[in-house]
């Protein structure tokens, strides 16, 4: 037996065998009104009066509309029979009605649910209403795959169509509406959200379906909270970009900033600034005590070779011990890492001093010892010199796009660096931060971590040292960098 698909869920369609079969316009409506009448036989004269849209029954013609539709009778049987195998006769059936004035022929279209797609429609349809939420999202999917279009559209509004295309119509947006159910009820507002959508732009003035659409846009954006975006990088992993805290994200590992000195005293704010993120940092991971963080890095930096050691009367508070900047400590802190990193010198006079192609250098530095030692955890960072130490050759909007094409660019060499690169941007930075920008950056990027255009610094070049204040750290935990390091090694 030949694989026969009748499709009439939009513009009417028949394959054999999986090929399209081309059929002529009349050939093709009488296909639509035998499946109008839903298996039940249509006798000769109603299908010419149907098909060839006559009205009444003109004098003598009763043998040439006859003839007329046993030739497209034969044409669709022909069609159906691509193989002679006698599927023609057992899909398009001929008989003979007896209960006529007189024995009167008419033709049967006899389909099984998989051979014609408004048949499965309905089954799937309706054991989709009696079914959990998943089989039932499932079901209805698929049955909404099958809609192309209007149903039986070659019928226009003709009166033997009306009863399918109605019960069609209302079993369409019956499964429209219990798909949204069943994927709100399986927490997936983002897969109903495109339905609702749908039945939006094509019900304009329908209260319903904009209070749906509503209330699922609400549900959608609870669910992000604070994320302000999420991208995904090619092969590797999602960027994202929330508002908070540098340290709520307990899921994720932490990059907070050093200067070279990697200075962690906060008494009097005179070294380093107790608002800063190196200052936050003793309070809300080590508890205050400031000298368990400072072991912690002594310890790992033993295995960092120093540039040198400043003279107590040039650098009389602090340490004098200046490293590389770009160079990374990674912490263990309740079973994730901050990766301690130095992006700015810290000058004897305690000012942090830097430039864009320092801090493109330091990151660029810092993201092989995340790929190294990160477990393969998420990684927050902040956004890094906006602060104190801040770099003011480049605005918010320059400092997110440098730390994002950094992070691409590494990314690009190693993707299993980490699943997520979170930038955290403290709520009172939103409003001179573009996120705009980042998202065209994104869109039109071709290989994102590639210069694309943005005008920010490669890394490469001397870098220009800036004053950033007193105290070597910039403040807040959010968006402001943890004490100023942008400089080439």
């Amino acid at each position: 037996m030949a694989r026969i698909r009748v499709s009439v869920l939009g513009p009417a369609k028949l394959e054999v065998d999986g090929v399209a079969t081309r059929l002529t316009p009349l050939t093709t409506r009488l296909l639509v009104r035998l499946v109008a009448a839903e298996g039940e036989p249509v006798p000769v004269r109603r299908l010419h009066r149907d098909v060839w849209a006559v009205d009444g029954e003109q004098p003598h013609s009763a043998v040439r509309h006859r003839n007329e539709v046993q030739k497209r009778v034969l044409e669709l049987r022909r069609a159906l029979d691509a193989a002679h195998g006698g599927d023609g006769a057992r899909v398009l059936r001929t008989e003979q009605l007896l209960a006529a004035p007189a024995p009167e022929t008419a033709y049967r279209l006899v389909l099984e649910p998989d051979e014609l797609d408004c048949a499965e429609f309905t089954e799937l349809v309706n054991s989709a209403l009696l079914a959990a939420p998943v089989s039932a999202a499932d079901r209805l999917a698929a049955a909404l795959a099958l809609v192309r279009g209007a149903p039986l559209a070659e019928a226009g509004d003709e009166d033997f169509a009306r009863p399918l295309v109605r019960r069609l119509t209302a079993l369409h947006e019956t499964a429209r509406r219990q798909l949204i159910r069943s994927r709100m009820d399986l927490g997936r507002h983002d897969l109903a959200l495109p339905v609702a959508e749908r039945m939006a732009r094509e019900r304009p003035d329908d209260r319903d379906v904009a209070e749906l659409l509503g209330s699922l846009r609400a549900r959608l954006r609870e669910r992000h909270g604070r994320e302000l975006l999420r991208q995904p990088f090619p092969g590797a992993g999602d960027l994202v970009v929330v508002r908070g805290d540098l340290f709520d994200q307990e899921d994720a590992n932490l990059v907070v900033g050093f200067t070279d000195t990697f200075d962690t005293a906060t008494e009097q704010d005179l070294v380093i600034s107790r608002e800063s993120v190196q200052g936050q940092l003793v309070e809300r991971l080590f508890g205050g005590e400031r000298k368990l963080l400072d072991d912690r890095i002594q310890a790992g930096l033993r295995a960092c070779t120093p540039l040198r050691t400043e003279r107590p009367q040039d650098k009389p508070r602090g340490r004098r011990v200046r490293y590389p900047l770009g160079t990374t400590v990674p912490l263990t802190v309740d079973g994730r890492r901050v990766f301690a990193v130095a992006y700015s010198r810290l000058g004897n006079d305690l000012v942090a001093r830097s430039g864009p192609a320092d801090l493109r250098a330091s990151l660029d530095t810092l993201w092989p010892a995340v790929a190294r030692y990160g477990m393969y955890k998420p990684v927050a960072i902040p956004l890094i010199g906006s602060g104190l130490a801040r770099i003011v050759e480049l605005d918010r909007t320059q400092l997110l796009l440098m730390i994002v094409e950094s992070f691409a660019a590494h990314c690009r060499r190693e993707p299993t660096t980490a699943p997520e690169l979170r930038v955290v941007i403290r709520p009172a930075d939103l409003e001179r931060t573009d996120l705009s920008a980042l998202g065209t950056y994104l869109r039109t990027s071709r290989h994102p971590g590639i210069d694309s255009g943005t005008g920010i610094g490669t890394g490469t070049g001397t870098s220009t040292d800036v004053g950033a204040g007193t105290g070597s750290q910039d403040t807040g935990a959010g968006a402001g960098d943890s004490g100023g390091a942008y400089g080439r090694r």
